[in-house]
């Protein structure tokens, strides 16, 4: 199951592995901080910015590790291959989703990797149980191995503008897809990449509690814009939102394959 509700998560805590992998565009708030402050029980943090290769070159994509890296950082977390992992976060972007797709890149089993639906707002608006107490962690031996076709690079996104073999569905917002609104990001220029769609995260969440959509709506919403085959390799700003899209994608599709521009616009939008 991709998603688990809060419920499930509850009854299961002491059954599973519990990861926050919250992180904020808006810099006025801190993942790690607000960790620090409060976590669902034994949850250790994901640090995004720190499990990324940060290119020099780029204002702030968030590129993958080398695998090295990231089997040095997941033993770091005293996670196992064999564990059950439960990731939430506390962003509107849900940045989970992205610690999803990067625990499965690099091989962890996909059946016993999910997302807690409506992380961490949703657990509070619910009064569930949080704790600042810093969580015991034995150190593991983690194994990765990469799954590369999940990851779309640059030339590949530009060999695609004229072969057309995949579709292209960006998660940022309609404004800033239509170059309408600046960037985020310093360097950036505003816009989209030539022939990709319009499909911003924001259509796809409830933004009481963060959840998504039911997969009927879903569905639709996907059915809408001709979305409903394999070949669809998501973007955004910098692979987060991105990923998000993928879950949502992968909820009413069982059979793909998550794909994404790790880029994203980020890379591609460089001035």
């Amino acid at each position: 199951m991709t998603l688990v509700s809060t419920d499930w998560l509850n009854n299961n805590l002491n059954k599973v592995k519990v990861i926050d992998a919250s992180w904020h565009l808006n810099k006025n708030r801190n993942g790690i901080k607000e960790y620090d402050k409060e976590h669902i029980e034994n949850a250790v943090f994901f640090d995004l910015d720190k499990n990324s290769n940060l290119k020099k070159n780029l204002p702030h994509g968030h590129f993958l590790p080398t695998i090295d890296k990231h089997e040095k950082s997941i033993s770091e977390m005293g996670i196992l291959n064999s564990d059950k992992i439960i990731i939430y976060c506390y962003s509107d972007l849900i940045s989970s989703c992205r610690a999803w797709f990067q625990f499965i890149y690099f091989g962890h089993d996909p059946k016993l990797v999910s997302v807690l639906n409506g992380g961490m707002k949703k657990w509070k608006l619910e009064n569930r149980k949080v704790t600042n107490l810093k969580t015991l962690i034995v150190p593991s031996k983690y194994k990765a191995r990469e799954n590369k076709n999940m990851v779309k690079v640059k030339y590949q996104i530009e060999e695609n503008i004229k072969k057309k073999e995949f579709t292209i569905l960006d998660a940022r917002s309609k404004n800033r897809f239509l170059g309408l609104e600046p960037e985020p990001r310093q360097g950036i220029k505003s816009g989209s990449i030539e022939g990709s769609e319009s499909l911003p995260l924001s259509e796809l969440i409830n933004t009481k509690d963060n959840t998504f959509l039911e997969k009927r709506k879903l569905k639709e919403i996907f059915n809408l814009k001709g979305i409903n085959g394999n070949k669809i390799v998501m973007s955004c700003g910098s692979s987060v939102s991105a990923s998000s899209l993928a879950l949502a994608y992968s909820i009413i599709n069982d059979d793909y394959m998550t794909k994404i521009y790790i880029g994203s616009w980020t890379e591609y939008g460089k001035k």
